[in-house]
Parts: C-alpha cells; structure tokens; sequence
C-alpha cells in the first residue's frame, strides 16, 4: 500500500476513535448533570418492615417542587392506619432522604403524574423539539431493579425505532372494548424503542444524551397492556409518552 494510503487510513481511524470517545464523555458528563434530579417513587410506613418500598421513578420538573411520573405508580390506596404515606427518594446509596410528596395533578389518558415537594431540587428542562426522529438515540434513567441494595439510578440508551399508536386492532369483535375502541378513534402516538426498561423505570426521563432534555417519559406498563397484550412477555422493547403532553399538565397547574 502506498505511504500516503496509510497516513490516510491511520488518519480515519483516529477520527472515528476519536468520534465515539467524544460521544461516550458526553453522555457521561449528561448522566451526571441529570442524576441530581432522578427520584423513586414509593411509599414509606413506619412499621413495616423495611418501611420504605419502591414503585417507579420520577424526575423534577416546573419550579424544583414537581415531580413527573407516570399516573399509574401512584394509583394506589394508601393504608392510614399503618400511617403509610407517599414518598420521593433522593440521593443515591443506603440511606436516601425520604420526602412525603402529594399527587397534585393525574392525567390517565397518557398515563402522567404531578407529584408536589416541600423541597426544592434541580430541575430538569423538557425539549422545546414538537417530534422526534426515528433512527435519534436517547437516553434513560431510572431504578429498573427497585432499591434492594440502596438507590443506585441506573442508565440505559435506545434508538426510536417507531412512532406509532398505543391501539393495535383486534383481530376480532371479541377482543374489542369500549377502552380500545376510543383508543383506536383517537390513538395516541408513542415512542417505541429498542431498548428494554422494566416496572421500576416506568417515570423515567427520555432524554438527549448531549443536553439532557426530556423528550419523553418512559412507560414500561400502561402502553404494553394495550399495544402488546397479545404478547406474554415482550423483551428489548420500551416506549416512551412524547413530553409535550407533560407540558400540557405542568401548564394546566400554572394556570391554577
């Protein structure tokens, strides 16, 4: 081969090493700006044992004192005589800080939450971007495995392999119920990855590995009963709320 074939090649393969280490610090330095504002949902009750459980995930949004997640991981009766109450966990370790937190806003339909604090925390910013592309990779942070061992938030990354509706057709009348049939009137639009999230990220953050906004909310439940329940256990695939219906509920509590 020609001298000047491999300074040619010796120069491409610099680049490109180069272009995936650029990539990997950058998601690095993103994890670590938005873990700070990464928190389990769950609740906590004084006599039992261990008195702290974990649900979901959430994230801080708004003014520092709401947290998203998803609506279904606090639809939950909570049992007052054992003075069980809803909680945030923050921090990461053994000994998070467990704060009360109260559902302030519940939007079933896309499955969000508004959870309010007395604290202030550090805030995530939502995109300004009205659509996402498939082939974008992103980003997610959540506690997929509980908190068995401490609180220790855990980070996976996907490609949007779709944007598709939550509503599948049946294959038959039979299967049809009221539920389905408003949802395949007016389906709604999801972010299908290829990435596997499980109950404990249901809340988490999608976000851009280059800035850290959040483009959509992880749901790990309430979209694969109804996309995929004709499936028994679905693996590598997740999908996500697109956040602008976040906006929309964080919006309705500023109007209040």
């Amino acid at each position: 081969m020609h001298r000047y074939s491999w300074v040619w090649l010796s120069l491409i393969l610099t680049m490109g090493l180069g272009s995936g280490y650029g990539q990997a610090a950058e998601l690095a330095d993103t994890v670590s700006a938005v873990k700070p504002s990464i928190v389990g949902i769950g609740t906590y009750s004084p006599g039992r044992r261990p008195p702290s459980r974990l649900l979901g995930t959430g994230f801080v949004v708004g003014d520092g004192r709401h947290i998203a997640t998803n609506a279904h991981v606090v639809n939950m009766q909570l049992d007052d005589l054992k003075k069980e109450q809803l909680v945030v966990f923050v921090g990461t370790g053994n000994n998070p800080r467990v704060m009360p937190a109260k559902v302030v806003a519940s939007e079933p339909h896309h499955d969000l939450a508004l959870l309010n604090i007395s604290d202030r925390l550090p805030v995530m910013k939502l995109s300004n971007r009205t659509t996402v592309r498939e082939g974008e990779n992103y980003a997610f942070t959540g506690f997929p495995l509980g908190a068995i061992l401490g609180l220790y938030p855990v980070t996976h990354r996907g490609m949007i392999s779709s944007i598709t509706p939550m509503g599948i057709p049946a294959q038959s009348s039979g299967q049809l119920s009221a539920h389905k049939i408003r949802q395949l009137r007016q389906p709604l639009m999801v972010y299908q990855l290829d990435a596997t999230a499980y109950p404990g990220n249901s809340g988490s953050p999608l976000y851009d590995p280059d800035d850290g906004a959040v483009v959509g909310i992880i749901n790990g439940v309430y979209v694969k009963s109804t996309k995929e329940d004709v499936l028994s256990d679905p693996s590598g695939i997740s999908y996500a709320i697109p956040v602008r219906y976040l906006r929309e509920l964080l919006s309705s509590q500023t109007d209040n």
